[in-house]
Order: structure tokens, then C-alpha cells, then sequence
């Protein structure tokens, strides 16, 4: 007997179902079928650029049926391309609209990014220093919410500007800053303090950089990036 299918999560209903070369008459044409789950699939990681693993995670599935309803996905695409046939988006089992618990897992949810920044808002580019940042903008990244922290005392230190910048960031509540260079005594403190790191994405908005992170784009940092210092 067939083991069950799992519940796979979209986002929406596809806003167009069906596909075909330009000029012929669809009667005539072969159709393949994508299913609905394997073009949430290929946005997830074609588009949105996501990992195997955050795309499973969102999906509701293992990584392995991600990667199998992936690659289904992409031959299907190929083969309507290569062949001029139809591609028609078709319904699947077991798929639900995804509630937004799955969307923002646990971790996401009433969490604070700082974001080192050369201004507030979240159009503002991100700016590459950390301890000597004009300042922070706060973010909850489920809902995109912002609030700004000016940091300008501290860029008139003549030393210890990482360390006090890392106490005010986590004396504002944030649980992971995103700048483009940590410098060591900053990274320690921030570490101390039980915040996330994640650097290079400087050249940047504010915006763009809680997006890669929303979408599991970037990673944990374990220790200062020295290339850093050159950017």
C-alpha cells in the first residue's frame, strides 16, 4: 500500500494556469502538467533564491521530497520549453495555503533585527562599519515594522566604539545584527550577549538584508570577517 502524501504548503493560488507557445492553437498542443506544489517549489529556490533546507521548511516537507518535487518541476518546465508544448498548472494533493506560523517559523516571530544603517528607514543602505554605524534600524522581520536607533555617540569615541555600540543594540533587545564588519572586540560582546551575527551585506538596503536573512540567505557568523576591514 502507498505511504500517504504529507501536506505541502503554498503561498497563493497561481495567478495564471495555464501556458503555450505564441501563435498556435492549444487544441493541437500537448500539454505538460506542473503541479501546483512544484511551481512553489521552483519560486521558493529559482526565485527567491532559498536553500533546500529553508524551502522544505517552509513547504512543510522534508528536504529530500523538496528536492524530489524540485526537480520534478524543473524537467516539467524543460520539457514544455524544449518540445513547444503547453504548460499547464495543475492541481495536487494534499496542498494547503500556508498558515503563517510556517511562514515566520518560531524563531522569526517576535524577534528583533539590527541593522547597522547609514540612515533610518527601511530603504536606507546598510552601513559597513558596526561600532562606529550612524545608527540601527530596528526590525521585526514578520511584520517589516521599524524603529530607529541613532548611534552618533559612539562615532565620536576614540576607541572602544564596538563595545559600547554592542551594549546599546543589546540593551535595545535585538537577537541578531546585520552590518557589513564586526570588529573583534564587538563581535565578543555581541556573542556575550547571546546576539546572532551575520555580516558582508554592506552595498545593500536595510530592507534587502532582512530579506536574505528572512529567506535563510545568510548565515551565522562564528567569528570576525577580516576581509572586512578592506570593504
Amino acid at each position: 500500500m502507498p505511504r500517504p502524501r504529507c501536506c505541502r504548503f503554498i503561498e497563493r493560488d497561481p495567478r495564471v494556469r495555464l501556458f503555450k507557445p505564441c501563435g498556435e492553437i492549444m487544441r493541437d498542443l500537448p500539454a505538460v502538467d506542473l503541479p501546483v506544489d512544484g511551481l512553489e517549489a521552483m519560486r521558493l529556490a529559482d526565485l527567491e533564491g532559498m536553500t533546500a533546507e529553508r524551502g522544505a521548511e517552509v513547504m512543510g516537507v522534508s528536504r529530500h521530497t523538496f528536492g524530489r518535487v524540485l526537480t520534478e518541476a524543473r524537467r516539467a518546465v524543460a520539457e514544455a520549453l524544449v518540445h513547444g508544448h503547453a504548460l499547464r498548472i495543475a492541481e495536487s494533493a494534499n496542498v494547503r495555503f500556508r498558515p503563517r506560523d510556517t511562514i515566520f517559523p518560531k524563531e522569526h516571530r517576535n524577534m528583533k533585527i539590527a541593522v547597522s544603517s547609514e540612515g533610518p528607514g527601511l530603504d536606507a543602505m546598510v552601513d559597513p562599519r558596526f561600532g562606529r554605524a550612524a545608527g540601527f534600524v530596528l526590525v521585526d522581520p514578520a511584520t517589516l515594522d521599524a524603529t530607529y536607533l541613532d548611534n552618533g555617540s559612539s562615532q565620536v569615541l576614540a576607541q572602544g566604539a564596538g563595545i559600547e555600540t554592542a551594549q546599546r543594540v543589546a540593551d535595545a533587545g535585538a537577537e541578531v545584527v546585520l552590518s557589513g564588519y564586526v570588529g573583534p572586540k564587538a563581535f565578543e560582546a555581541l556573542k556575550a550577549a547571546d546576539i546572532r551575527i551575520c555580516q558582508n551585506l554592506d552595498g545593500r538596503t536595510v530592507r534587502e538584508a532582512v530579506e536574505l536573512f528572512r529567506s535563510g540567505r545568510v548565515a551565522a557568523a562564528d567569528a570576525p570577517n577580516e576581509e572586512g576591514r578592506h570593504h
